[in-house]
């Protein structure tokens, strides 16, 4: 089977070595890739296929491609080229993609319009939310906001959240400023994203322990992926700025230390109703991925923060060395439709841990941290029972692999238990080294026995609230009391309808 696969990264370089291994069919592989990744290349070459640099939001391009290659599917690995409308045009054509259209993928583009299908659905785990298109009604509205999340409209990179805890009246003037000043940086950083109205997202504050479930979907049947947990803060203890992902645990089997078989499914199935809700916004027949970035909290329990219409970065990585099933095969039933008869195996008994390795500078300022040489070494790391993934390093001409600036390597480690996975992890990072002696930096901290019964801990607490709150026929439900206006049982009143971005 000729395979195209669009992307350049590290989810890229996933979904490669989980379809190299079909069983069903021998893969001839053709990689769409912005900048050389040697992992995909590589993976490529052994195929007997080759790989492509052009521009892959490029609709016209990529359509250019296709023609020349005529494969029997394309999988579309990023968020960006789905938002462009590039499965749209292939799909146009006749070609069989794996992969959301712009249509469909309005889902993650939009967060204002992710929230406004949950409510009007009355799909569980929502949250309340207020949408601003100028920056003017955002910063009055924050005057008063309290405990808020703040983040952009529309989604970039998964970074720009920003929790605001307002409990103490002491620091209410200054948080306030503070509400307001992030609000004029959000604003900055969707300039260059014409294609949402709505710019800030003022959503309801929870507390809880984060995950997420993935599911793969035809339109109509859906398949699970085991929960994941992904640690999007820069530094240890999820502290510092957001990331793309700094790395990511699963398993063992379907859930995770932190979450019971039921919470696992409830999710799952909070996925499934979205699915089905967007075949009835006109999201004909949804081909590709739906993830959810939950939260177990005291609120609804599994609480929905965002979505992905495609695989999540690290998350995809945790299967590489946990799926059993014929991954292509997967693939290509779902973007002909025919997902009803496919299975997805994990393997029960194995944990899996992938960490990034990052230079310096990432996440704040990706120029400091790009054009740094930099040594993989994929043997050792190898020899330390782990897989290296490529993520944003660049080959280039001379056989120099050079840092991008955003996550340089995925190491995906696995054992029968966290702390065999945890050891093997810490030691296969250290294989990793720029040449130029730029400091390079990971959380040691993911996969750690401290960190995970400290998760379980949380979960353990917040439990206790909404299994309280449900038997009380609460779930989803604040009140708030408000000086000279009473008691409001929502408080951010949004007025965003479906329909609008």
């Amino acid at each position: 089977m000729k395979v195209l696969l669009i992307g350049s990264g590290g989810r890229e370089h996933a979904i490669a070595e989980m379809m190299r291994r079909s069983a069903s069919e021998e893969l001839k592989l053709y990689v769409a890739m912005d900048y050389l990744n040697p992992g995909l290349r590589k993976v490529a070459e052994a195929s007997n296929g080759a790989t492509f640099i052009t521009e892959t939001t490029n609709a016209g391009k990529i359509l250019s491609l296709a023609e020349k290659l005529s494969p029997d599917l394309i999988v579309v690995g990023p968020e960006e080229p789905q938002f462009a409308g590039v499965p749209d045009v292939l799909r146009e054509e006749g070609y069989t993609v794996f992969g959301s259209d712009s249509k469909c993928s309005e889902i993650e583009r939009s967060k204002v319009y992710a929230r406004s299908i949950m409510w009007k659905h009355s799909i569980p785990g929502r949250l309340f939310f207020k949408a601003f298109k100028s920056v003017e009604e955002a910063r009055e509205f924050m005057e008063f906001a309290g405990d808020v999340v703040l983040k952009p409209a529309r989604q970039v990179g998964g970074k720009g959240v920003k929790v605001l805890k307002d409990s103490k009246a002491y620091l209410s003037d200054s948080v306030s400023e503070v509400k307001k000043s992030y609000v004029d940086i959000l604003y900055k950083e969707m300039l260059g994203h014409d294609d949402v109205d709505y710019k800030v997202l003022v959503e309801q504050r929870v507390e809880g322990v984060e995950y997420t479930v993935q599911v793969i979907t035809d339109g109509s049947t859906a398949l699970p992926l085991p929960a994941i947990q992904d640690h999007p803060h820069a530094y240890e203890y999820d502290v510092g700025p957001e990331t793309g992902g700094m790395g990511s645990v699963m398993g063992p089997g379907l859930t995770l230390p932190f979450l019971t078989y039921e919470e696992y499914r409830r999710s799952v199935d909070i996925v499934k109703e979205v699915v089905d809700a967007l075949g009835r916004e006109g999201c004909s027949s949804y081909r590709g991925v739906l993830a959810g970035q939950m939260m177990l909290t005291g609120v609804w329990g599994p609480t929905v923060i965002e979505f992905y219409s495609r695989f999540g970065d690290p998350e995809i990585s945790n299967l590489v060395p946990a799926l059993r099933s014929d991954f292509l095969n997967v693939l290509d039933k779902a973007a002909e439709g025919r997902l009803a008869n496919a299975k997805l195996e994990i393997a029960e008994d194995l944990v899996t841990i992938v960490k990034a390795v990052a230079p310096v500078g990432y996440p704040n300022d990706k120029r400091l941290a790009a054009g740094h040489p930099i040594r993989i070494d994929e043997a050792a790391i190898l020899s330390e029972g782990c897989i290296p993934l490529y993520a944003s390093v660049e080959l280039s001409s001379d056989g120099t692999l050079y840092t991008r600036g955003s996550r340089a390597v995925e190491i995906v480690c696995s054992g029968s238990d966290y702390r065999e996975a945890y050891l093997k992890s810490e030691k296969a990072v250290e294989h990793v080294k720029a040449l130029d002696g730029w400091p390079l930096f990971h959380r040691s901290d993911i996969g750690s026995a401290e960190l995970l019964n400290y998760r379980v801990k949380v979960a353990e607490k917040v439990r206790r609230v909404y299994t309280s709150r449900a038997k009380r026929g609460m779930l989803g439900k604040t009140l708030l009391w408000i000086p000279g206006e009473g008691v409001l049982s929502n408080p951010l009143i949004s007025d965003v309808k479906v329909g609008r971005s």
